[in-house]
């Protein structure tokens, strides 16, 4: 068997796995990679990139007035009595110093969302934006040869492979038909798209969660730490002494024994794909393939059993078990099922969504968490299957799109003939198409409008937070977000529960440190981002609640393996 020897080995190539591998190289530590997939970047790759984190470097620039007391009174509001005191402290404690770690020592360099908007905005600590942070985009081409390697983002969110960043980007795409400014805007962004199209095969602007893996990764090669890929680990070794000190790792070449002087970092992205654990944990999944996830197919929990062989604890506590996203799913062209997350429509005038009773259950524009909550106990209290309905529009659908359907002047038949998109004339033949109660939808509607007009929503209040008006439409008045669905013909895409990453995972201490059962730590074995069981106590306060914990524990982690202090 071949043997490597390094002081740190981390098993996933995401945000919390490469943030690991960097910080502790950066403190001449010997860093080795390993992900079992054949593409590195993991969930990360393929998400929006925003990462949480209060008081960070770019907000203080900005002038945000915020502070870690303020922050540590939301995450205490919003985690109830899952609070985690130590862990959320060395939170607030290092995330700045590790955001500022980033910008100064790597090639990750952040954006700030100033209107990005904590989801609770109005409950205690809460703040209208600034604690969200996103990676600046990045030029592909600056990883050479090793940008066959970058997982590509999600197809369904892209605009035929281009990406789309978030904020005034995707106002541009929005206004591409009405302002002569964006379509210059979007012009522009598209000849380039063409051009690295032809030139290199796949986009080389690379933007969100893919800049972030790119930009961490461009830092590992930077530092000469090894990324292997097909990589999975077997098992982790331990001593007598039940100290973790390295893995089996089965590769192309062969199996590698990898000795870890410092310690092993388990990042390998949750369980999201793993049926059996969703069985356990997701209500909604009784058998376990209910759930559909737009995480990469290796996500199959395989840090959580790797921990839990070594005596590590799984924390099956959490209210949610995952952070939960309504997903549609678009039919491919190889006949496959893709799955499109709702991020933004779902704040936009004119979007409504009911169940097959055809009646409204949520402010559609609250947090797709929320949202889905909402989707599910209404569900349940309904006695129906568990799924729900965009409708909306021909003016809104064209002005906005819906799902994966693209605004105009894009085509959108081709949906409708796919089944993916599904239209009446009137909204009794939409709820026909549908399943839904023709008259309780025809009266939802109605009584919808008739406050719809005014900007208006008595009974879910649409629009009436700053994380509401942050995704709806600036141009429309007077509320962003709220809009009557009144001119046929008439549309809806239908919604299943999804996932954007799982919340938990093994038990961790603040220093990054898995706890066995007894709740000590064992000795050489860490963990970061979705391994790690959630610090916001399986809830989602804010936009990035996933990768801020994971780059900052990630930080900690190598912190405490290098045993240095700040």
């Amino acid at each position: 068997m071949k043997k490597h020897v390094c002081d740190v080995l981390v098993v996933g190539s995401g945000a919390g796995g490469l943030s690991s591998a960097v910080s502790a190289a950066h403190r001449n530590l010997d860093v080795l990679v390993v992900e079992k997939e054949p593409v590195f970047g993991g969930t990360t790759a393929r998400s929006g990139g925003w990462m949480w984190i209060p008081c960070n470097g770019p907000a203080k620039r900005a002038g945000v007035e915020d502070s870690p007391e303020k922050a540590r009174v939301y995450l205490q509001h919003e985690t109830g009595d899952q609070f985690d005191a130590a862990r959320v402290d060395a939170f607030l404690e290092a995330g700045p110093k590790a955001v500022e770690f980033f910008e100064e020592s790597t090639a990750l360099k952040f954006d700030l969302g100033p209107t990005f908007a904590d989801y609770h905005p109005d409950a205690p600590g809460g703040m209208p934006g600034g604690r969200s942070i996103v990676a600046r985009p990045f030029d592909g081409r600056e990883l050479r040869d090793e940008i066959r390697r970058l997982r590509p983002p999600l197809s369904e969110i892209t605009f035929l492979g281009m990406m789309i960043g978030s904020g005034k980007e995707l106002l541009h795409f929005f206004n591409v038909t009405r302002s002569p400014v964006s379509a210059f805007y979007v012009g522009k962004l598209f000849l380039k798209f063409l051009r690295d199209m032809a030139l290199h095969g796949r986009p080389m602007r690379l933007m969100n969660g893919n800049a972030l893996v790119a930009r961490l990764a461009k830092s590992c090669f930077d530092k000469n730490v090894p990324i292997w890929t097909s990589a999975a680990v077997r098992e982790l070794l331990r001593d007598k002494s039940g100290q973790v000190t390295g893995a089996i790792v089965d590769t192309k070449e062969g199996v590698v024994e990898v000795s870890a002087r410092k310690g092993v970092v388990l990042a390998a992205g949750g369980f999201p794909q793993d049926p059996v654990r969703r069985k356990a944990l997701f209500p909604h999944a009784p058998a376990g393939y209910e759930h559909v996830s737009p995480a990469p197919p290796g996500n199959t929990g395989d840090g959580l059993r790797l921990g839990e062989a070594a005596g590590a604890h799984v924390d099956e506590t959490l209210p949610n078990s995952a952070a939960w996203v309504p997903v549609s799913r678009p039919p491919r062209s190889d006949g496959t099922l893709g799955v499109f997350p709702h991020f933004v429509d779902r704040s936009k005038p004119g979007v409504i969504a009911v169940t097959r009773s055809g009646k409204r259950f949520v402010n559609e524009a609250n947090s797709y968490h929320d949202f889905c909550q909402a989707m599910v106990r209404t569900c349940r209290e309904e006695g129906q299957e568990i799924c729900a309905f965009f409708v909306a529009d021909h003016k809104t659908m064209r002005k906005y799109g819906l799902g994966y359907v693209k605004p105009a002047p894009v085509p959108f038949r081709q949906h409708i003939r796919s089944g993916y998109l599904m239209e009446g004339t009137t909204l009794t033949e939409l709820a026909g198409k549908i399943g839904a109660d023709a008259a309780e939808l025809e009266q939802t509607v109605a009584r919808f409008n008739a406050h719809a007009r005014n900007g208006e929503d008595p009974e879910f209040h649409k629009g009436s937070t700053a994380y509401n008006r942050s995704l709806g439409d600036p141009e429309h008045k007077p509320n962003p977000c709220v809009a009557p669905v009144e001119d046929g013909p008439f549309y809806a895409v239908r919604l299943v529960v999804g996932d954007l990453g799982t919340f938990a995972g093994l038990k961790c201490d603040e220093y990054a440190r898995v706890l066995d059962e007894a709740g000590k730590p064992i000795r050489g074995l860490y963990a970061a981002g979705n391994d790690a069981a959630s610090i916001m106590g399986g809830n989602y306060p804010g936009g990035g609640i996933t990768l801020g914990p994971a780059i900052t524990f990630g930080y900690i982690a190598a912190r405490h393996m290098s045993g240095a202090n700040s």
